[in-house]
This record gives structure tokens, sequence and C-alpha cells, in this order.
């Protein structure tokens, strides 16, 4: 009894906790280990899962519309921590014709994450003579590409060559490697790259124009279409909180602005 007593004495100068704080101490920590979980499956949900994106731009009309909400699987093509450069490129790689969303190849703009279609893989050989695209010397079929023949092809012919690769559009890195990878005409994909490009033929700014994107920037394919709204292009941009926080509010206004026959809508894999 005497042991008992001296264990349970509390030094001098010191309270006793009540049991009342000791409740709201284990409730706040109860709180802080769930936000943690939380934080913790965020990170392996967004970092090697699926991640949430919005259309900013008509560069894959019609297969893909500005304000189109997509879910994007990463599962095999990469691993990362959000909000870092720090990532992991996995197993599964590309297909020819396959809708890819990957860092795309531009610095200077901050490496954007771009949406556009694989149309070269590693090897193959690509020209373009108007609108018509040959790989491997066979006419690509693409029942999805978006040709506006008052607007005219981008280029006569691609691979660019003369006069037409001091076309400003071309970044200058892209203009003066170009040359290095064009064999009898043909552009040839390095090893381990990618050459991509959007639907919207005349209004896309992809491979063509800043070349080739790497295995390791790539993160991964969309899967479906869970929001599709009807807004003007500025409201996706980044930086524009105001614009898209008042599109979200007219949707609950304004149930016309849902384009609902879009929802569920799912990609190939």
């Amino acid at each position: 009894m005497a042991k008992a007593e001296v264990e349970d004495r509390v030094p001098e100068g010191r309270k006793k906790p009540t049991t009342a704080q000791t409740t709201a101490q284990d409730r706040v920590w109860r709180e802080v280990v769930s936000w943690l979980w939380v934080i913790a499956a965020f990170i392996f949900i967004e970092g090697t899962l699926v991640q949430a994106r919005v259309i900013p731009s008509g560069s894959m009309e019609n297969t893909v519309l500005i304000g189109d909400h997509i879910i994007v699987s990463r599962i095999g093509y990469d691993a990362g921590i959000p909000f870092t450069d720090i990532h992991e490129p996995l197993w599964r790689n590309p297909k020819r014709q396959q809708i890819v969303v990957f860092r795309a190849p531009l610095p200077d703009e901050g490496n954007p994450d771009f949406i556009k279609r694989c149309i070269g893989l590693p090897g193959d050989h690509i020209r373009m003579v108007g609108e018509k695209v040959y790989v491997n010397g066979k006419l690509l079929s693409e029942p999805y590409a978006l040709v506006t023949p008052s607007a005219g092809p981008a280029f006569a012919q691609f691979p660019p060559s003369g006069d037409a690769l001091q076309d400003t559009r071309l970044t200058p890195t892209w203009a003066s490697e170009i040359s290095q990878h064009v064999v009898n005409g043909e552009l040839v994909v390095p090893k381990g790259e990618y050459f991509m490009m959007g639907e919207n033929r005349d209004n896309s700014y992809d491979s063509r124009y800043w070349g080739f994107v790497p295995r390791n920037d790539v993160i991964g394919v969309p899967l479906f279409i869970y929001m599709s709204i009807r807004a003007p292009e500025e409201a996706w941009d980044p930086g524009h909180i105001g614009e898209r926080f008042e599109t979200y509010l007219k949707v609950f206004i304004d149930p016309g602005e849902v384009r609902w026959r879009r929802l569920f809508h799912t990609f190939p894999r």
C-alpha cells in the first residue's frame, strides 16, 4: 500500500492532470493522427493511383473539350510525391494512338502538364503531307482528328526543312535539333521518347513545335470524364481562381451549363 502511494504522488509544484484534461489531449491527438492518415492517403492516391484534371484548352477537340474534368490513371506509368518534382517512371509505356498525360518539355514555361495523343513510338518513322500522317510508311487512320480546311495545314510537309525551320512557332531548341532526327525525309523517334499530337491539328501546340516527350515525363492516361462544364477557356487557366469559382457557382444556378451526356465517358486503354 505504501508503495502505491509513493508511485501515485505528484512532484511538488505540479498539478496532477484532471480526467477532463487527459480526455481533451486524447481528442487532439486522435484528430492529429486522423489528419495524418488523410494526408498519407492523399499522397498515395494522388502520387501512384489517380489524379483529377481539368482541360483548359481546345487542342484535343472533339475528343476532349474545354471544361472536361477527367480522372487520370497513373497506375503502372508513374509514381511520385504530389506538388514536387520527385517521381519514378514505372513499367507501362504509351501505345500508339493512345491519349496520354505528360509533362511537356518546355522548361521556360515550367514544364506544364499536357494531354495529347501518342502518334509515334520509339523507333517510328513519321512523315506528314498536309494533314495526312504516315507512320513507318503507312497512312495512319485518324477518325478522331479535327481538321479545318479553311485554315490550311500547319506545315505543307513535316518534318520541316529549309525556310520552314524559321517558323516562329517552333521552339529555338527544337528548330536547331530536329534535323538531327530526320532520315530520308522522315522524323525518327529516338529510343525512350514519344511523338505527341493534339486532335485539333490546326490549334494544338504539340511535338511538331517543341519535340519529343521522354518516357520519364509520362504521367498516365485518362480513365473517364466525371464532370464537363461549358465555360470560357480563361476560367480553367492556372491562377484564375475567381473565374473558376464563378463557373462552379453558375452550375448550381443553371445546371444546363453541364454537358450531361459527357459524364462518365470512358477512354480506351
